[in-house]
């Protein structure tokens, strides 16, 4: 290879239609090009980049498909723009392991968790004045690290999280563990359990070495805002209905009418806007909501599928059947339109930064994420004029609605994939009120509406 690269025009697909058979060039960075190889029948994307640590050879690796019939988002096929994202990507990411073995074993949470526990363990038994192990380390193993089977406890994999390299941990590492935990768990129990881990990440850090730390800088950060971030879809057990989140119908009307306007400003095309109206339309966890199918809208029935929630120990039950109006089912229609029936329902766009700018571009549709509504939702309820209201109230807001209008409570349970003891302990105000209103329209008149007295005869 010669020391100047021999660049071709392949940004467009009709520039590609004019090359001739083989590989063709285009510099992604100062040590990166992506390459087009076509083909007799079409053109295959690969990227080659520079390995420092292996005598300057280069490495390679392919990207996908060319869509070579136009320059527009085709599923299974990549245009140029589409290719060099997938191609920084995968550069940036082997750069980063690299970088990482280079500095030494990489750390993961395991590894970190593990000390951690040896330094509580010695610190509760300096303590104690003999050897014991701390309550951190029980709830570290059962819940991170896995441990085998201890009397009548069975065995506990470990959580997925243990296993990921401390340089690459995100955010969302940490708000699926989360997710991931048993429900059964007390609120005080899991944020103990919260609590330790988070420590035992933040004892991590300073032990890193230059060259780690350098991997990655948002570390800190990532370890405050996947432990302090909003749980959109938190537990029944630990949400409680409080009166400014049941919201009346002209509220939701409101909250609806913002996100149809933010949805508009902030360019989600519609996307935003239909997750939110079925969140209110069925009260669904939004757990719940971005696991539907396009195939749950079902348009001549006016009903929506809602998938069981994960959360309990009977795991997802199948799926639920809510009644929605007209209105409902236009606004999602646009969502369903020439899909196929097993694609995820609720998707939206994904932006990658481009590797050293601060520049961001559309990358790929997928489904939302677990924190992705917080940011929006913001926006949402400021809009509404309803600054105290949280995703969750829709929920509420839901369940409510059916108690009030008179639905039996083991159907409002149903029907919102919870049990009759959480509506009881939780919404007792209006079931109350609701069986108020059903024993006050069996009172009959029973007293006479004319007495006659009779005084006496002689």
């Amino acid at each position: 290879m010669t020391k100047t690269l021999a660049e071709t025009q392949i940004t467009t697909a009709r520039a590609r239609s004019k090359l001739g058979l083989g590989v063709h060039w285009r510099r992604v960075d100062a040590e990166a090009h992506l390459g087009y190889r076509k083909g007799k029948r079409s053109g295959i994307w690969f990227v080659r980049w520079r390995n420092h640590h292996a005598g300057a050879n280069y490495k390679q690796a392919a990207v996908g498909v060319a869509n070579d019939v136009n320059d527009k988002v085709m599923e299974g096929k990549l245009t140029f723009e589409q290719a060099v994202t997938q191609a920084r990507d995968l550069v940036n990411r082997y750069r980063t392991e690299a970088a990482a073995q280079a500095a030494g074993p990489a750390p993961t949470v395991r590894t970190a968790v593990e000390t951690y526990i040896r330094e509580r363990n010695a610190r509760d038994s300096r303590r104690a004045g003999r050897e014991v192990r701390s309550d951190a380390g029980h709830r570290l193993r059962r819940y991170v690290l896995g441990q085998g089977e201890r009397g009548s406890q069975g065995a506990v994999e470990a959580a997925t999280l243990a296993a990921v390299a401390l340089h690459a941990l995100q955010v969302d590492d940490l708000l699926i563990w989360r997710e991931n935990l048993p429900v059964e768990l007390k609120a005080t129990t899991k944020q103990r359990l919260i609590n330790d881990l988070k420590a035992g990440l933040n004892a991590a850090w300073p032990r890193l070495s230059a060259e780690q730390k350098k991997l990655n800088p948002a570390f800190p950060s990532i370890i405050k805002d996947g432990f302090k971030a909003e749980r959109v879809d938190d537990d029944d057990e630990v949400s409680v209905a409080r009166d400014n989140q049941i919201l009346t119908d002209a509220q939701v009307s409101k909250l609806l009418r913002a996100a149809r306007e933010i949805d508009g400003e902030q360019g989600f095309e519609g996307d935003l806007y239909r997750l939110v109206a079925c969140l209110a339309a069925t009260g669904a966890r939004f757990a719940q909501a971005r696991r539907m199918r396009v195939g749950d809208v079902q348009v001549n029935e006016h009903r929506l599928m809602v998938p069981g929630s994960y959360k309990g120990r009977g795991g997802n039950g199948g799926s639920v059947p809510f009644p929605v109006g007209e209105d409902i089912i236009e606004v999602l229609l646009q969502g369903v339109l020439d899909r196929p029936k097993e694609a995820i329902l609720f998707e939206r766009w994904g932006y990658d930064q481009e590797a050293g700018t601060m520049v961001w571009r559309r990358s790929k549709r997928g489904p939302w994420k677990t924190a992705e509504l917080t940011r929006p939702w913001r926006s949402i309820r400021e809009r509404a004029r309803l600054p105290e209201a949280i995703p969750y109230a829709l929920r509420h807001s839901s369940i409510v609605r059916g108690l009030r209008n008179r639905l039996p409570i083991q159907h409002v349970a149903k029907l919102h994939n919870t049990s009759v003891k959480m509506i009881e302990r939780h919404y007792a105000r209006y079931i109350s009120t609701a069986l108020e209103d059903l024993a006050r329209a069996a009172v009959v008149p029973l007293v006479p509406q004319h007495v006659e007295t009779v005084i006496g005869c002689t």
